[in-house]
């Protein structure tokens, strides 16, 4: 039996895993440790895969930083296993919902999340009672380019310290549709605008495809900084917190009530969560109208960038079709 001390994050254990696998250490012959505080772990160099590494599939990814959050000591052994098997074994692994391991990896990342959407949802709540984040910021009554002036000097939140600029919406003040996406990402807080990166492109597709004119349409964020984390020269896209969420939306509910649109979309789950209320399930409720405070015609469909990230070509059509076909629906409203 090998035990390897590890530092107890998602990338400590990573780095020891890739070693693990390349050496072929099945997991009944490793013992892991969490390293003491000041002790060097088995593995310390953050390894880049091998020439030739295996690959894992993405959902394996984002449930192992998750279940590598919770405070079952056991979830090193339980991640090593279930990604042993992945690579060695079974690369559907995953939708075995029977396979104990597999239930138990799920129940460990849903743990994480249950802690951290509580905690979330109380530091919101904190910041609406105090009136805290941009509500200070917003101008009563402003005009839309009243509103994008001021919110170029917000500070109602940590984002903007990091941020390039504040990404404010863009189209006519009698826009008869808004579309409400998440935050900024990289091209959008380079050029100041939204939807003008690769998520843009592909949003810009499927609106041609239904016959709708962007330069008619008002498009925004509910958070109008770019929350990211690097990585080497990259910065990559971070779902932002409730907190940051609850900061940002007086911004949002401003736009929305300066152009009173007929027709509002929600372009994935953050900002239909925002809009449509918490208990919101993308999946199951997108593609039909709902009534908000915001509109009588209140839909939801999924994220441009939602397509980008579908793992191969066959699942990015997928999930461009039911794009277009939500769309197809604001077209015809």
């Amino acid at each position: 039996m090998r035990t390897v001390a590890i530092t107890p994050t998602f990338e400590g254990w990573q780095s020891a895993a890739r070693a693990l696998l390349r050496e072929g250490v099945a997991p009944a012959e490793v013992g892991w440790r969490e390293a003491a505080p000041g002790e060097a772990p088995t593995n310390a160099a953050h390894d880049a895969p091998a020439p030739g590494a295996a690959r894992v599939p993405r959902q394996f990814l984002d449930l192992a930083r998750q279940a590598a959050s919770a405070a079952d000591p056991a979830r090193w052994q339980v991640l090593y296993d279930v990604l042993w098997r992945l690579v060695r074994e079974n690369r559907d692994l995953l939708n075995d919902t029977c396979d104990p391991q597999v239930r138990r990896l799920n129940a460990l990342a849903a743990q994480t999340r249950r802690e951290a959407h509580r905690a979330e949802t109380d530091e919101a709540l904190r910041l609406e009672q105090q009136g805290a984040g941009a509500a200070s910021f917003v101008p009563a009554g402003a005009s839309l380019a009243e509103l994008r002036a001021a919110a170029a000097r917000c500070t109602g939140c940590e984002l903007y310290r990091r941020a390039t600029q504040t990404v404010f919406g863009r189209g006519p003040a009698e826009a008869r549709i808004v579309l409400v996406g998440e935050q900024p990402g990289d091209q959008e807080d380079l050029k100041g605008a939204p939807f003008v990166g690769p998520a843009g492109e592909v949003l810009d597709r499927a609106l041609a495809e239904v016959g709708l004119d962007r330069a008619r349409l008002y498009v925004t964020n509910a958070v109008k900084h770019f929350k990211f984390v690097e990585r080497g020269k990259r910065r990559i896209h971070q779902t932002p917190r409730l907190s940051e969420i609850a900061a940002c939306r007086p911004w949002m509910e401003a736009e929305i009530a300066a152009i009173k649109p007929g027709v509002l979309v929600c372009l994935g789950a953050t900002a239909a969560r925002v809009i449509v209320g918490p208990d919101f399930r993308l999946l199951r409720d997108r593609g039909r109208f709902l009534p908000t405070r915001w509109s009588e015609k209140t839909i939801a469909t999924l994220h441009p960038s939602a397509v980008l990230r579908g793992e191969d070509a066959t699942q990015q059509a997928r999930l461009y079709g039911m794009l277009v076909e939500d769309l197809k629906l604001v077209a015809g409203a």
